[in-house]
């Protein structure tokens, strides 16, 4: 659904975007070349579990490692495997120029739409960031969800922000990544649904879901979609304390996604549990010691205990 300047923003209808939406992992060959085949299967495990779309080269992709046009490569190959679900790619620029730049080749691209990061180096203040983002939502010419993520980027995209920026239609979603789960009730309390607001911390995924939450940008789905997917489509049936057993399982394994190393942990689970490499590039390194073997606990032990997933 597109949103003209003239929506009354109390009458908007259903979500653009909603549901499970991985943010996936980009994979590398022996030689750190891009393996399509490898993310052909890995993105078709997705949506077999039943995601609702894919977001191309986030964090979890390792965005800001890959050239532009690499970028355009995982973007068609997530187009490939949603079909007609939502494919997008993320946007994370120094400079507003070359994310514009990036904006439009993605459309030219097929992307139903973008994840936009504010500047990851420069870090703007609320006057340049509201113009950043609607430089690069024009340039693209696509529905836009707006990352606000004030640990990760240092870039806080308070509420009173959206406000303003809710005057462009291009803006439709938030992924809420403050790490504050009364964020979520904040946006709602002065926006309604003006935006469709996903979370993008799995070890607040519940929380955020429970209070009005329309999707689950995830992470460590990557490695357990079924789980992921269950979590959230209970949720919607309000089978709460079903949702809640599998979560509290599934928490030592969120955590994984909340740390400075959360593209080499990931990956490691996906090597574990679907078989898949944990292949990063430089300056990332996959784990090793100490470090590698507490992770790979964890992973085993929940493998080891993973509860059985009711019909939903």
């Amino acid at each position: 659904m597109r949103l003209s300047k003239e929506t009354d923003l109390s009458e908007k209808e259903e979500p653009m975007w909603r549901g499970v939406i991985p943010a996936v992992t980009t994979k590398f060959k022996e030689d750190f070349s891009l393996d399509h085949a490898e993310m052909e299967r890995c993105f078709a495990l997705q949506m077999d579990a039943g995601c609702h779309g894919l977001i191309a080269c986030g964090t979890l992709g390792e965005g800001n490692m890959l050239s532009h046009e690499e970028r355009i490569d995982v973007l068609r190959l997530c187009k490939s495997a949603t079909g007609t679900k939502p494919a997008l790619l993320t946007i994370s620029e120094a400079g507003t120029r070359e994310a514009c730049e990036l904006a439009k080749m993605a459309a030219s691209a097929g992307a139903d739409g973008l994840m936009v990061v504010p500047s990851p180096i420069y870090h703007t203040d609320r006057d340049e960031t509201i113009a950043n983002l609607r430089a690069i939502a024009q340039a693209g010419g696509l529905p836009v969800m707006i990352y606000s993520n004030r640990v990760g980027y240092r870039v806080d995209i308070t509420p009173e922000m959206m406000v303003e920026l809710a005057e462009e239609p291009l803006f439709v979603a938030i992924k809420e990544s403050s790490d504050d789960i009364r964020r979520a009730t904040e946006i709602f309390n002065m926006l309604s649904d003006r935006y469709d607001v996903l979370t993008g911390v799995d070890n607040l995924a519940y929380e955020a879901l429970a209070v009005g939450a329309v999707g689950w940008v995830a992470g460590l789905v990557v490695a357990f979609p079924r789980e992921t997917v269950a979590i959230y489509e209970l949720m919607q049936q309000n089978r709460h304390a079903e949702a809640l057993k599998i979560y509290r399982w599934f928490r030592p394994l969120l955590d994984l996604d909340v740390s400075t190393y959360l593209v080499q942990q990931i990956k490691l689970a996906e090597l574990i549990e679907i078989n898949s490499n944990d292949r990063v590039r430089m300056p990332r390194q996959p784990l090793k010691g100490d470090h590698r073997a507490r992770v790979e606990r964890i992973i085993r032990d929940a493998i080891a205990c993973r509860p059985d997933l009711p019909q939903y």
